[in-house]
């Protein structure tokens, strides 16, 4: 009977994704007497958490004494944009707080869990836990790991390949598959694409596709800065990081990062990801930055778009590395979808 409640959280916490970066997606459930009574997520970052619009939601809060709150994140304990969540549990003396998973992050980890019990609110840890992860496998990886979480796609050819052979822009996938690639750059916090697809694509690398959602951060690499400033990544339109070898400065929306190149360069882009706070990256292309990330095994999914064309020669895509396992895969109008998690 519990686990339904706390699927619900999660379904909630869902809600946030792609708006609440760099905190976790949170949902919350109040339960009394076997009925909902009140639901909140973590809408946009800087906002209420997700306890608060679960309690603000309740019409009769001389119920919440004797309720049962479902939360997928441990109520954080500290003073940030908003009060500590825990405190705000404790005060209205809820009967039992269940938490779907404990905050790893230093400012909570335990101590939103030591609040409540030692308010004497029970407190029951674990449910769905795995599902929990899941949701938020970009917090967790940047948390504990100390680096962003990355995400690897391409589209390519029935014979293997992701472009022409002088590099001249082909459309491989359908629109649906585009308008999902939109998507998908809204939930994450950049996007990164090397020097040759910002060259010869000129890419914008928004998301105008899918409708009222943020822009990711847009991250080029530029080792010798040659790069035509002409293009579309350098229009101050969107935050731009340019990785090169030579230059430290910032031009309006466009931060030029200096970094190591050589076989630690996936390594140090990340270190430098992590220190600016942005917790996903959305690899794009082209071939040579998409296998540098697997050769160093620097990726956590690989999404990959199949479609029916050929283009019988051209630049070839990566190769898919041998430990990831394929968790999904769809026909979305003749594309074939498939993603893979690193094993």
């Amino acid at each position: 009977m519990e686990e339904k409640y706390m699927q619900r959280a999660l379904e909630l916490a869902e809600i946030g994704r792609g708006k609440v970066s760099p905190n976790p997606m949170v949902g919350c459930v109040i339960v009394h007497d076997g009925q909902i009574i009140g639901e909140g997520w973590h809408q946009i970052y800087g906002s209420w958490h997700a306890e608060v619009n679960a309690v603000n939601s309740v019409k009769d809060k001389s119920k919440l004494p004797e309720s049962t709150v479902y939360v997928t994140l441990e109520p954080c304990a500290h003073f940030g944009k908003t009060p500590p969540c825990a405190d705000l549990l404790v005060q209205h003396q809820v009967k039992k707080v269940v938490i779907c998973n404990d905050d790893p992050f230093p400012l909570v980890a335990g101590k939103g869990i030591e609040k409540l019990k030692n308010a004497g609110i029970e407190v029951e840890r674990g449910l769905l836990a795995d599902k929990g992860r899941a949701l938020n496998a970009r917090f967790f990886t940047y948390v504990e790991q100390q680096r962003p979480y990355v995400i690897l796609k391409w589209a390519e050819t029935a014979d293997g390949f992701i472009t022409s052979e002088n590099y001249a822009p082909v459309k491989i996938s359908n629109e649906l598959s585009h308008k999902l690639a939109h998507k998908w750059r809204s939930e994450e916090d950049a996007i990164m694409v090397g020097t040759n697809t910002a060259r010869y694509d000129n890419p914008k690398l928004n998301v105008r596709q899918w409708q009222g959602a943020r822009n990711p951060v847009r991250i080029v690499v530029d080792r010798q800065l040659r790069l035509e400033q002409s293009l579309h990544l350098f229009d101050n339109t969107q935050e731009t990081l340019i990785l090169n070898e030579i230059s430290e400065q910032s031009e309006d929306k466009n931060t030029y990062i200096k970094v190591s190149f050589g076989d630690t360069f996936i390594s140090n882009v990340m270190n430098e990801l992590f220190k600016r706070k942005i917790q996903s990256v959305y690899v794009e292309g082209g071939t040579a930055l998409l296998q540098s990330f697997i050769d160093a095994q620097g990726f956590d999914e690989i999404r990959v778009f199949r479609s029916a064309k050929q283009l019988y020669k051209g630049i070839a895509a990566p190769t898919l590395p041998k430990n990831v396992d394929i968790v999904e895969k769809q026909n979305l109008l003749g594309d074939e979808l498939s993603i893979y998690k690193h094993r």
